[in-house]
């Protein structure tokens, strides 16, 4: 039995144990018990839905009764038309997040076949019936490499700053007090605090407690987290540290040292000893590893 016939059935109360098991078991049958808390905005002309929904989920908890009324076939119509397109509304206006959690890197397709690798701690976030009207515009939190299709105006917006590009490869790191961009193809557009820098490829651009931080051109084809290491040149300690956590969903206890010295290296993100290592031995530090805390303090 078809969807539009289990609708009209249901709503003329003509459902038996079997069809209503059915009717339940629709693709749309979760989207229209949602649908109340996301169409506050829609209003049809001559249809209230909030209040058919209100009575779609209580006719569905109570026994089938006949009704007679010779307003039902335009109700029906209209019924459907409302659940048709709430379910539309709801499906294609919702945004859609994607993250990945410690220790975890992700490869995602958006819309538009460009591709997004997500590094640890971080989230995207999109709009897919904006990216249908050629919109391409995401949220990002955290670090992501970016490689994009060619075609119109690609933004990655964000709480530090914007970056634009038409195609090109870039990564893009957002965390607290630290913001770089860095392009490996094309040209990237940066806007922070209302300010426009372009990027050509081997330029990085890095904002650290909100002060611009000078770089060196690079001449590296991707970033070197995709092959799981993190590289850091002349970065506080602090940052390392932090990138270390994500990267081992370990706690670092460091509250002995000083945070704000200057690194330059990389750690490995597949052993977590020689990884301790390349940080610890350069400081001249120790480390100790109780459950999941390494204590750091001075040699």
């Amino acid at each position: 039995m078809n969807k539009e016939v289990l609708i009209l059935k249901w709503l003329d109360n003509d459902l038996t144990p079997q069809e209503l098991e059915a009717f339940k078991a629709l693709e749309d049958y979760e989207a229209i018990v949602k649908l109340s808390n996301y169409s506050q905005g829609f209003k049809a002309p001559e249809f209230n839905t909030d209040q058919a929904l209100k009575t779609i989920l209580t006719s569905i908890e109570q026994p089938p009764k006949r009704q007679t009324n010779w307003l039902s076939p335009f109700l029906k119509i209209a019924a459907i038309l409302a659940i048709c397109f709430g379910a539309y509304y709801y499906t294609t206006t919702l945004d859609t997040t994607i993250n990945t959690y410690y220790a975890e890197k992700s490869l995602i397709q958006l819309p538009d076949h460009s591709e997004v690798n997500l590094n640890a701690l971080s989230k995207i976030t999109y709009n897919p019936k904006q990216w249908a009207n050629n919109t391409r515009s995401l949220k990002l939190e955290g670090e992501a490499f970016f490689k994009v299709k060619k075609g119109s105006s690609f933004n990655v917006v964000t709480t530090s700053g914007i970056v634009t590009v038409l195609g090109t490869e870039f990564n893009v790191k957002q965390r607290q007090n630290y913001f770089e961009v860095t392009c490996y193809e094309g040209i990237v557009n940066v806007t922070f605090n209302s300010a426009e820098t372009k990027l050509k490829a081997g330029d990085s651009f890095l904002i650290i407690n909100n002060k611009p931080i000078e770089r060196l051109t690079l001449n590296a084809k991707k970033p070197d987290w995709l092959n799981s290491l993190s590289s850091f040149i002349s970065v506080p300690l602090s940052e390392v540290l932090d990138e270390f956590e994500r990267q081992y969903n370990v706690k670092i206890d460091a509250k002995t040292i000083k945070q704000d010295e200057l690194f330059s290296g990389k750690f490995t993100h597949n052993d977590i000893n020689i990884a301790l290592q390349s940080i610890t031995q350069p400081l001249q530090l120790r480390y100790k590893k109780v459950n999941k805390t390494i204590i750091l303090t001075r040699e």
